[in-house]
């Protein structure tokens, strides 16, 4: 896998929404900032599609994300890489860390591992290892697939650290982060054999030569998860920038999850863009 330097290759960034809704302010928010980003400092934005959770995404969401990005007056090269078209990249980063005896095949749904006791993370529940004695050789239809955090720790050759920019600050990463707040992640899930975020992304940032990544506060403490995946895989470690979320007026976060209301509704009631500057906030 090819990484960059920034120095020798410029600066790249990327947005990387899912198309599982509408597109909302606070993509708008993020949108801007990653072009802002590499407008001042002189790099490249690209546009990916990451559509890998095949429950949730509708080809009209990603025809709307093309529309409103458009509209923002946000360009960029193309062609967009869209994750579902690569599915062979993925199982093919699962078999290098099943050589490597990293990760284990889990059966347990969400309902199985909350009544083990498993407490609050970074990443939903924490796992509480059920099924971690498990080798690949025994999975079977239907499970999923997760890392192995306390293997992968041991198998790290390098430092875990990155650098952060902006108003926030890198998370230190330790053992003890890893293991306890975040846990064994999924990184292929059940039933779906999709591919996970966290599996996916790291991937693609690789792959797509990304030098910073700009996106929201709201996955800054996956971080540390993301640059452990990195150092197994042998990726370089971006630059991240968390920026901060947009929130309404009684400080709720807007996000497709709460239903916020479309860029697209907007737009068909006769605002301008400048009106979305306005509303949240945004100044060039």
């Amino acid at each position: 896998m090819a990484g960059t330097n920034g120095a020798k290759r410029g600066l790249i960034t990327r947005f990387a929404p899912s198309p599982t809704g509408p597109l909302h302010l606070g993509h708008a928010y993020s949108a801007l900032t990653v072009w802002k980003v590499a407008r001042d400092l002189g790099g490249t934005a690209l546009l990916r599609i990451e559509d890998t959770d095949s429950t949730r995404i509708r080809p009209a969401h990603e025809t709307a994300i093309y529309e409103d990005l458009a509209w923002l007056g946000l360009s960029w090269p193309t062609p967009v890489r869209r994750q579902s078209d690569h599915g062979g990249d993925y199982d093919a980063v699962l078999d290098r860390l099943a050589d490597a005896g990293l990760i284990y095949p889990c059966s347990c749904t969400r309902r199985q591992i909350s009544d083990a006791g498993a407490v609050p993370g970074a990443d939903g529940l924490v796992y509480p290892g059920t099924c971690r004695h498990r080798d690949m050789a025994d999975a079977k239809p239907g499970d999923g697939v997760r890392l192995n955090v306390r293997k992968a720790l041991a198998a790290c050759t390098q430092p875990m650290q990155y650098s952060e920019t902006g108003t926030s600050h890198a998370i230190p990463i330790t053992d003890d982060l890893l293991i306890n707040t975040i846990g064994d992640p999924i990184l292929r899930r059940k039933d779906t054999r999709d591919p996970a975020y966290h599996l996916a992304c790291v991937h693609d940032d690789a792959l797509q030569n990304i030098t910073h990544v700009v996106r929201g506060m709201d996955l800054r403490d996956l971080t540390p998860l993301h640059v452990l995946l990195q150092n197994l895989l042998g990726y370089p470690t971006p630059i991240y920038h968390h920026h901060p979320l947009i929130t309404d007026a009684g400080g709720k976060r807007l996000a497709k999850i709460d239903r916020s209301k479309a860029l697209a509704k907007y737009r068909a009631e006769g605002a301008t863009v400048q009106d979305i500057k306005d509303m949240i906030g945004w100044r060039d």
